[in-house]
């Protein structure tokens, strides 16, 4: 185990630096001390099957951060920071597998867009995460790493479809990590293990070398333990790539510094609209309902303004409306396509003939391979029409009340147990607008035999294009007046050797 006296458990880009800049720990030692982590709690322990392949070289590239700071050299801005991708991502050290049996030694000939600006700023990848396989629903569950756990109710699952991100970062295996978001991937997860978690306008970063699901709606982004280290992430994903022609669009969008735009008063003076329709009526939805009238309570205390928002029509709006089940079959099979001759199936039709993932995806493969044009067909252009309506139905709400964003629970129930699909997710608005949402810990459940400091409980707080400097900054004074997050029970500090 670590001889290291600093504890990674809670850390953050800031006190590791600190400590660091101290002399208190080195690289190497925060690396291991991390690695220690998914020793005693990945497979053993709570087991929480949240990582699928560990960095080898993880240690090497610590010991030559730390040979870079002993230089007196300028160092980058997420120098020696433990990171776990989402197994999405590609490596071109590591495989890529989406979490499938199919992909376990599919390694990818470059990194993604996003992975090399993540490395280039001196962050260090300690692992590849388990995640829905493929990310085809919201269980995170595959046929390479099996089901993840939530380390706040080991019984439920951690959200989806990157799941084992937000368990990793939620039980400190590294400070920051990596999701994708189609449906609400990156939000989910961050809801249900006490993290935030941030979905960017569409075109702000790159999906280059991201596994694709489909390619309209999806996002990647930060999943942290903080507000403040999703700022300092999104300051380094954020940024053009000829690669991906959507990030044309973010071109002089975005801030010089998201951290710069966090205040802990950023909260007084907001005016907020909490979308009733997105807050649950039924039995199972009181325990959020409960955290949800608390946290509204507590920005009010905090100098918000928040109103009751309708958004007319919305049920009819958004039923059904998904553009993943059209796009996925072509998606796949031009990621497929990228990798060349490492590509063990050249098509989603082979992947699926081979049988090898988990059955639970069965359904959504087989309804992806009967689309017959995909992208080309009326359909397509009809579900394109929608996202256009909300959008503008979205905008008029917020134009309406003059609101700085409008916020909900992402989830209307808490995290479901294993073996069941979550319901009741709040992600459409996000994923069928392009517009950003920021989802932060909002509170807990009451504590149960299973959940000993209860169930986290995410808020979501959306805004129009371009807003993510604003809606991280309500979130920073959310965390810093109310401090919600906890440490999970099930993977505690570790004593050092």
């Amino acid at each position: 185990m670590s001889t290291a006296r600093f504890s990674v458990v809670e850390a953050t880009v800031a006190s590791v630096h600190a400590a660091l800049a101290s002399g208190e720990t080195t690289c190497v030692d925060v690396v291991r001390a991390c690695l220690d982590r998914i020793e005693a709690f990945d497979r053993t322990g709570p087991a929480l099957r949240a990582i699928l392949t560990v960095n080898p070289r993880a240690l090497q590239t610590a010991a030559e951060m730390d040979r870079l700071r002993a230089r007196g050299a300028p160092l980058p801005p997420l120098h020696g920071i433990p990171l776990v991708l989402k197994d999405n991502f590609d490596t071109a050290d590591l495989p890529t597998t989406g979490g499938a049996v199919t992909l376990a030694d599919a390694i990818p000939p470059r990194d993604a867009f996003v992975v090399s600006r993540l490395r280039e700023a001196g962050a260090i990848v300690i692992g590849k995460a388990n995640q829905t396989e493929l990310a085809l629903n919201g269980s995170s569950v595959s046929s390479l790493g099996g089901q993840t756990l939530n380390p706040y109710d080991l019984t439920r699952t951690p959200g989806g479809s990157s799941g084992g991100t937000g368990a990793a970062i939620a039980a400190s295996y590294a400070v920051l990590g990596t999701g994708s978001d189609t449906g609400q991937s990156i939000r989910s997860p961050a809801s249900a293990c006490a993290l935030v978690g941030v979905r960017p306008t569409r075109g702000l970063v790159s999906r280059r070398g991201v596994m694709p699901f489909s390619p309209t709606q999806d996002e990647v982004g930060p999943i942290t333990r903080t507000v403040e280290d999703a700022a300092r992430m999104l300051d380094v994903m954020a940024g053009y790539d000829p690669e991906d022609a959507a990030t044309a669009l973010g071109v002089g969008r975005a801030p010089a510094s998201y951290r710069a735009a966090l205040g802990p008063d950023a909260l007084h003076g907001a005016h907020l609209g909490l979308l009733e329709s997105f807050v649950g009526t039924a039995d199972v939805h009181q325990p959020v309902n409960a955290v949800v009238r608390d946290a509204v309570a507590r920005m009010e205390a905090l100098g918000a303004t928040v109103v009751p928002v309708e958004i007319p029509g919305l049920d009819r709006l958004t039923r059904d409306l998904s553009l993943m089940r059209l796009e996925l079959a072509a998606a796949f099979d031009a990621y497929l396509a990228s990798l060349g001759e490492r590509a063990p199936v050249p098509t989603l039709a082979q992947f699926v003939a081979r049988g090898e993932f988990h059955p639970s995806l069965r359904a959504d493969l087989e309804a992806a391979l009967q689309v017959v044009g995909g992208p080309a067909t009326p359909e397509h252009a009809h579900m394109c029409r929608r996202r256009d309506a909300l959008r503008d139905a979205v905008q008029q709400a917020l134009d309406a009340q003059a609101l700085d964003g409008i916020v909900y629970p992402h989830q209307r129930r808490l995290a479901v147990p294993v073996g069941e699909e979550q319901v009741d997710r709040n992600g459409v608005l996000s994923n069928s607008t392009g517009y950003p949402a920021v989802v932060f810990p909002a509170g807990f459940a009451a504590p149960t035999a299973t959940a000993p400091i209860g169930v986290p409980v995410g808020m979501e707080v959306l805004g129009p294009a371009w807003s993510e400097g604003r809606l991280l900054a309500f979130a920073y004074a959310f965390e810093q007046g109310v401090l919600p997050r906890r440490t999970p029970l099930s993977t505690p500090p570790m004593a050092h050797r």
